[in-house]
C-alpha cells in the first residue's frame, strides 16, 4: 500500500516542480533581459546643418535603431532600450511583432 502512496503524490508533485522551474527560467530570462546584451547594438544617427556664416548648428537626433539577435521579442527590445512595445510598433508601422529577424534593424526613437 506505501507503494500506491507514493505513485500517488509523484506525478502531481513532478508537475509542480515542472512549473516552478518553468517560472524561474521565464522570470530569469525577464530579468537578464535588462542588462546590456553585448551582441545587440543601438544606433544613433545625427543631422547638422550649417549655418550661412559656415559653423554648425548644434546636433540634434534623428533616429535610433536597435539590431535584433537571437530571442528578441518586442517587449525585450522595449525593456532593453526603455520605451513601450505601442511606440516600436509606432515608430516601425507595418512591422510583424511575430516575425522579427536576426539583424533586423528596427527604430526606437
Amino acid at each position: 500500500m506505501e507503494r500506491s502512496s507514493l505513485t500517488r503524490w509523484a506525478a502531481p508533485v513532478a508537475f509542480l516542480a515542472a512549473i516552478t522551474i518553468g517560472a524561474l527560467v521565464i522570470r530569469a530570462g525577464f530579468q537578464s533581459g535588462t542588462h546590456h546584451d553585448s551582441r545587440a547594438s543601438t544606433t544613433t544617427q545625427s543631422s547638422t546643418t550649417k549655418k550661412k556664416d559656415g559653423h554648425h548648428q548644434s546636433t540634434q537626433p534623428v533616429a535610433k535603431t536597435y539590431t535584433v539577435v537571437s530571442g528578441d521579442t518586442l517587449a525585450t527590445i522595449a525593456t532593453k532600450t526603455g520605451t513601450t512595445v505601442a511606440v516600436l510598433l509606432k515608430l516601425n508601422p507595418g512591422i510583424d511583432p511575430t516575425a522579427l529577424q536576426v539583424g533586423q534593424k528596427i527604430r526606437v526613437q
